[in-house]
């Protein structure tokens, strides 16, 4: 089941489609065989919520989820990409974000302490990659593989919501903005953890 990561993970809506994996496929179908990808520690569930408000876990959707590799080797690996591809400048578009939404994901798995969540509306495609609890603060972090840092949906969440703080990692360096801190993405692994 691991090879449909990759062209799940490329999709506009990421989250997880059973349907892809085989026609007519269902959660009951599948819920065995991705629980123990997670408990062998292959694979990271990030459940959906449906509001951003604090607790994350009672808004959490667990029908509605997006998986991640253990590791972007992996990934490259299960996608066929040739490791040269990633490493030198080219004009690969899509690929860029599903490897680095998936690093940064396991950067933050490694991290930090809680839940990792994503946040999408029903009704819209403003979708945040990732959300967390922080002690007494919601979160929104949105992840670029580039320094084209328009985001519209980080940028929806923090109108919407004036007690929140984002959080973009890109390739831009590290700089506190008005609502928003961008952290370079070599930052993500080390940028919630405590001293």
């Amino acid at each position: 089941m691991c090879i449909y990561f990759p062209s799940q993970l490329s999709k506009e809506n990421k989250k997880f489609v059973y349907n892809v994996v085989r026609e007519g496929g269902r959660a009951k179908d599948f819920e065995l065989a991705i629980q123990w990808l997670i408990d062998a520690g292959l694979v990271h569930r990030v459940a959906r919520v449906s509001k951003p408000v604090m607790p994350l876990k009672v808004y959490e959707d667990f029908s509605v989820f997006k998986l991640y590799l253990l590791d972007v080797g992996l990934l490259g690996a299960l996608s066929n990409t040739p490791a040269a591809t990633l490493l030198m400048p080219n004009n690969m578009e899509e690929g860029k974000g599903m490897y680095t939404e998936n690093y940064v994901c396991t950067q933050l798995a490694a991290s930090i302490d809680q839940s990792l969540f994503y946040y999408s509306r029903d009704t819209s495609k403003l979708e945040v990659d990732f959300i967390i609890q922080q002690e007494t603060q919601i979160v929104p972090i949105e992840v670029k593989a580039e320094e084209n840092l328009q985001s519209k949906s980080l940028k929806t969440i923090l109108q919407n919501n004036a007690e929140m703080r984002g959080v973009r990692f890109s390739m831009s360096g590290y700089r506190e903005q008005e609502r928003m801190t961008n952290v370079p993405l070599y930052g993500a692994g080390v940028y919630f953890t405590k001293d």
